[in-house]
């Protein structure tokens, strides 16, 4: 009983921040994101008779602690639908710096759904597979897809009608993504602790709720026209709203470091010389920077050049999971 899968992270361009439901993990709004091609966790899980507890190796090395518990749960979600009392051993890869702002928990818990159900023989269909995910890693309900995908928010209080949906073919555009990183160090906030804090004490959190359908229905309007600015600056524009938010928490924190305001300040720069750049920021300090095919050769020399930047990989469309 074991198979492997494959999912990719993706890039919140109308971002995700804030959930209705903790143990569901329920958002309080619609999200709609991009699915990277330079970024994924390759997975293998074995269901054994002959386990007494769930193992998990993460890039070889055996994991305990808060990411341990967090894998064993969920496995036990997916051992409850599927009727089974097996353990499991977990193999993931991770081609993701974990826990800073890259949306490694995305593809993680995607591609753990998606290789765990496969072994137990569930042939779920990739609704069914989003919605599972969810309860794993919320933006990993995303990655399930490729290309642009919608998270939608749903009314349920049980969750049912909460799940990703693809709104175009993956190859319906050419966007291309540079992810610029400046550290990967572990986060000092979590996303989950981050969440719960500006929901809870930020009084600029319920406009930035507000904002979120207008937001929504423009981007995908942009996005079905191949409107290569207008999806940039709403994108762009979402993203500083989501920050400024936990500015208002109390306490208040910020994901930024000193480069993270460079590199916003040098992606403007290139707006005002005629090149097309526009930059997201997700629960992290790292920047990525969206552009046009044509301006790879330019943003990508600029972004390399700023100091403190340690690299900046170049990534396009990527597909939804995949299974060997």
């Amino acid at each position: 009983m074991k198979a492997t899968a494959k999912a990719h992270t993706n890039i919140a361009l109308i971002k995700y921040w804030g959930k209705r439901d903790e143990s569901l993990i329920l958002p309080m709004n619609n999200s709609l994101s991009l699915t990277l091609d330079a970024f994924y966790t390759e997975t293998t899980v074995t269901f054994n008779r002959e386990l007494e507890e769930d193992k998990f190796y993460l890039d070889n090395e055996i994991i305990l602690g808060d990411q341990y518990t967090k894998v064993s749960k969920f496995l036990d979600l997916i051992r409850n639908y599927a009727d089974s009392p097996l353990f499991a051993e977990v193999h993931s890869t991770n081609a993701v710096p974990t826990a800073a702002g890259f949306a490694s928990s995305a593809s993680g818990f995607a591609a753990l759904a998606a290789a765990a159900t496969r072994a137990l023989d569930l042939n779920l269909d990739n609704q069914t597979l989003s919605r599972l995910t969810r309860q794993g890693s919320g933006s990993a309900c995303r990655s399930i897809y490729g290309g642009f995908v919608e998270w939608e928010k749903g009314v349920e209080d049980d969750g049912s009608d909460s799940y990703a949906v693809p709104i175009t073919p993956q190859d319906h555009w050419d966007v291309r993504v540079a992810a610029v990183v400046l550290s990967s160090d572990m986060k000092k906030v979590s996303s989950r602790v981050g969440m719960k804090r500006t929901v809870e004490t930020s009084p600029f959190y319920s406009g930035w709720v507000d904002s979120i359908p207008s937001d929504l229905m423009q981007i995908k309007t942009a996005i079905q026209n191949r409107d290569f600015e207008k999806m940039g600056k709403i994108a762009e524009a979402n993203c500083q709203k989501m920050h400024a938010t936990t500015l208002g928490a109390n306490p208040p924190f910020t994901y930024w470091h000193d480069t993270t305001l460079t590199v916003m300040q040098t992606v403007q720069a290139l707006r005002e010389k005629g090149i097309l750049a526009y930059f997201t920021i997700d629960a992290g300090p790292n920047v990525k920077v969206l552009y046009q095919p044509e301006n790879e050769e330019i943003v990508h020399q600029t972004l390399r050049k700023i100091p403190g930047v340690s690299n900046v990989i170049l990534s396009r469309s990527g597909q939804g999971v995949t299974y060997q």
